[in-house]
């Protein structure tokens, strides 16, 4: 029996495109865009602010609010944010009108486009409120790579519903973008530990500040530790570098809350570190249920820094609040870690393609840390004959674990395609399909990056393999397979 596209995947016609007019506010310091060298202006331009008229502030802001207001919830809220940025710039006995304080927060604020060069990469899982979904339906969640100026990526979300037929409906998105507000969050002597090993700093320098804080800690505790070390680096080598290393790791750790009537398709995780300053890429969701039956959403990233890549990990249990932590050790070292929806045999599990062409198995007893991984798949077909990555989270049948894949060919095409594990030893392949899922149609080719089909997961839901992917990274469309017909292509192609 051959595998065609035909045969087992089905295009939908609802199809999201990237959109320009999905902006968010930024902070904006002249003289510090990045490419400049010389001191900011922004002293020079407080000083012509301050200069103005009433009545010229007042015209100034009237024009900013008519043309702006519409594109962002609580705009004037962020105007006066941004002013405070300058309160050290500002004579604290002189009182300024409320309008100056809002045109001057507004001189300092810029918008980001944040789907202005493309839109892609989309995974889903299940929604934690499944309120008022028809019998039979299944509300879900959307993750979206958002790619805008400078090739910046951030991660944003849609809603929508697979019906009890398996038909799919994408929800509109609000018309407004917000970003969180980001704050400490505490630190995992694991993942540090694993990550100075890794660069050669887990000495003597490591040991005294890790001996004087427990498991988990606080960023203030991890300070003091180090202010110590300092204090005491005389009789202790390369102390100065462990420090510096320690602190780029700390900085890794962080937590995004968003206000709760902030609907989901309004919420924006965007880049919060050094480590991801050039994007958030690629994320990977899964709805994980541990062993004693507690829920959590995870999800894989690549942070990505304009010149390094690193992986971190999202947890959440409802999309409002987000904590963001490394994610270390060898088969957590390149892109595209996926990981299983619950522990396998006491472990946690996860598809690596640490070595960046074939896809590998990795376990951990802490989900920080992936020492290792084990090859359970390698480039066998021309469509894939450059490297194999996986396509998202693993799904969980009766015939064992389905993972989707994706396969880099000739032309640089990526296709997507399956493969399917054993439950109890994800190590061995049950079967995989000789010819893709999914290959670029001729109306798939063009956009940012031509010749690709990719998804960062799928679901399934009324004997349906729903999967959503990106489209030459322009645009996300969704395919449907059904699910025994899938199943018993793979048991024949073991």
């Amino acid at each position: 029996m051959t595998l065609t596209r035909i045969e087992l995947a089905t295009r939908g016609d609802q199809r999201l495109l990237a959109d320009p007019s999905r902006v968010i506010t930024r902070l904006f310091v002249p003289g510090q865009e990045g490419f400049e060298t010389q001191e900011s202006r922004a002293g020079v331009v407080v000083k012509r602010i301050l200069a103005l008229s009433e009545d010229e502030v007042r015209a100034a802001l009237d024009d900013v609010i008519a043309r702006f207001d519409g594109r962002h919830r609580d705009l004037n809220g962020t105007f006066v944010r941004h002013a405070r940025e300058l309160a050290d710039r500002l004579n604290p006995n002189q009182r300024l009108s409320d309008a100056r304080m809002s045109l001057l927060g507004a001189t300092f604020t810029s918008e980001y486009a944040i789907e202005a060069a493309a839109l892609c990469n989309p995974s889903v899982v299940a929604h934690p409120d499944q309120t008022d979904v028809a019998d039979g339906g299944l509300r879900f969640v959307m993750s979206v790579r958002g790619i805008g100026e400078g090739h910046r990526s951030s991660i944003g979300f849609r809603t929508g519903v697979v019906d009890a037929s398996g038909a799919v409906t994408i929800d509109e998105p609000t018309p407004f973008n917000s970003t969180g507000r980001v704050e400490p969050a505490l630190l995992e002597a694991s993942a540090m530990r694993a990550e100075l090993e890794r660069q050669g700093h887990a000495g003597e320098a490591a040991n005294y500040v890790f001996s004087g804080i427990g498991d988990l800690f606080t960023r203030s505790d991890l300070d003091e530790r180090l202010d110590s070390l300092l204090a005491n680096r005389r009789t202790r080598g390369h102390a100065e570098d462990t420090v510096a290393l320690m602190r780029r790791i700390a900085s890794r750790f962080y937590a995004v809350e968003f206000p709760g009537y902030v609907p989901l398709s309004e919420r924006v995780l965007w880049p919060a570190t050094e480590a991801e300053d050039a994007g958030m890429e690629d994320a990977r969701f899964v709805r994980f249920v541990d062993d004693d039956g507690s829920v959590t959403y995870l999800a894989t990233y690549t942070a990505y820094s304009g010149s390094q890549i690193s992986q971190q990990l999202l947890k959440t249990n409802d999309f409002q609040m987000f904590t963001s932590s490394p994610l270390v050790g060898r088969a957590a070292a390149n892109k595209g870690l996926a990981l299983f929806p619950r522990r396998i045999g006491g472990r946690y599990a996860a598809m690596s393609r640490s070595d960046r062409e074939t896809n590998s198995v990795a376990f951990a007893e802490d989900l920080s840390v992936w020492p290792t991984a084990s090859r359970c798949q390698q480039p066998t077909e021309t469509w894939e004959v450059l490297q194999l990555g996986n396509c998202g989270a693993p799904i969980e049948t009766d015939a064992g674990w389905l993972v989707l894949t994706h396969g880099v060919g000739p032309m640089r095409t990526y296709s997507i395609g399956a493969i399917l594990l054993d439950l109890d030893d994800p190590t061995v392949v049950r079967g995989r399909l000789r010819r893709p899922l999914l290959s670029p149609t001729p109306d798939e080719q063009n956009g940012y990056v031509p010749n690709v089909v990719y998804s960062c997961g799928g679901l399934v839901h009324a004997d349906t393999l729903v999967i959503p992917y990106g489209i030459a990274d322009s645009a996300i469309g969704i395919a449907t397979v059904p699910l025994p017909d899938l199943l018993a292509e793979l048991a024949e192609q073991r």
